[in-house]
């Protein structure tokens, strides 16, 4: 089963990564979309990502080199679209850290399929924490079949809202979560910016109820201008 994910587009065909972009949205997941390489690699650490969809063919930086660039730090599936359609091409890009390989032109529809497939494969072999139903680290248990949470063994009474915030970030450890990225996440509208105060104000709260000094916090930290991240 496929949770809800991340997918990054970069293709400097503004025409063709809109078209992915609508595709991958009708199926309820969260896109970054860049036509461009350079700007990416300026955007990438502050982005939660579970998969990348890259051109190869792209000025400045190529595919192939900034998926060098990515596996340098990060692990999470690749998938190629390009024109080529030599063999050759096909097996550099899988040698260098590519896990598929898409030719343009292409069905949308097989592309979707495609990152589903390596959604499941990457979800099911991923050794880390992510996708499990509980987590316990540092006194805190979070168990997602049964909506409890326990810190100290003495039991959180959180909201629905406030259990998925801290699942989110707890299943993300280590990682920046954007302000933004939680709303869509969670509420599953349309961010606007008046939309950050919700979320700063359930953030309160959980902190409140986790006796997290928002100031000096042993949990959920700030990362201004950005969003929420806890420490692994």
């Amino acid at each position: 089963m496929i949770i809800m994910a991340n997918i990054l587009i970069v293709d400097d065909e503004q025409e063709i990564a809109d078209l992915i972009e609508i595709y991958l949205k009708n199926e309820n997941f969260t896109v970054y979309k860049y036509y461009s390489s350079k700007k990416l690699l300026e955007d990438i650490d502050h982005l939660t990502i579970d998969l990348a969809i890259l051109d190869v063919m792209m000025p400045e930086i190529d595919g192939f080199s900034l998926c060098k660039k990515i596996r340098e730090t990060y692990n999470f599936p690749i998938i190629f679209v390009t024109a080529k359609v030599e063999d050759i091409d096909k097996i550099d890009g899988l040698t260098i850290g590519g896990d598929d390989y898409v030719t343009k032109p292409f069905q949308p529809l097989e592309l979707v399929a495609r990152v589903k497939a390596q959604l499941r494969r990457y979800q099911k072999y991923n050794s880390s924490n992510h996708h499990q139903n509980r987590i316990e680290f540092r006194g805190l248990v979070i168990d997602k079949d049964t909506y409890e949470c326990k810190l100290n063994e003495k039991k959180l009474n959180l909201t629905k809202t406030e259990f998925s915030i801290l699942w989110i970030l707890c299943e993300n450890r280590g990682k920046v979560i954007k302000s933004e990225d939680l709303f869509l996440m969670i509420w599953k509208e349309k961010y606007f910016e008046k939309d950050n105060n919700t979320v700063m104000v359930h953030i309160r709260h959980l902190r409140e109820k986790m006796k997290d000094n928002g100031k000096q916090p042993k949990y959920i930290k700030t990362v201004w201008g950005v969003g929420y991240k806890i420490e692994k």
